[in-house]
């Protein structure tokens, strides 16, 4: 009986040290750990803001917006541009040297370094002219062939 009992205790002594074993083995705990301190803190990406406002003066590597920030009141913005801002208009790839003074623009960009950094450019399209100058032309111009 003595023995029977000795067995069953060493029975359950292996397999519990064998599962503690197996369970240390498998851990992936310290692999996460390891991700997490590889990456710098600075690498996190930066929140994506916006702008929107008329281009004032524009260069080949930066471009000044004025416009209304959110409280209201009229802002000016300076943008650094580079190879990577994608600027648009009109459906077209163009450089940031092809916006002209007056275009009204919204511009996504981020923060990076203290300087804001444009990320795109959209220039928005021209407003129409109202519908009744139209029609007022139209007009002169049926009198003048009368």
């Amino acid at each position: 009986m003595k023995k029977l009992i000795a067995l069953i205790i060493g029975v359950a002594l292996v397999s519990g040290m064998a599962g503690l074993a197996a369970a240390q083995g498998s851990s992936s705990m310290p692999a996460k750990e390891e991700k997490k301190t590889d990456k710098p803190v600075e690498a996190k990406k930066a929140a994506v803001q916006s702008a929107s406002g008329t281009v004032r003066t524009t260069g080949a590597d930066s471009l000044v917006v004025s416009g209304k920030a959110k409280g209201g009141k009229d802002a000016e913005w300076t943008f650094a541009v580079d190879a990577k801002t994608k600027v648009r208009k009109a459906g077209k790839n163009i450089s940031a040297v092809d916006l002209a003074a007056g275009d009204a623009v919204l511009v996504r960009y981020h923060d990076q370094e203290g300087k804001h950094v444009a990320d795109s450019v959209m220039v928005r399209a021209a407003k129409k002219p109202a519908a009744g100058t139209g029609k007022a032309e139209t007009s002169k111009q049926d009198e003048t062939k009368k």
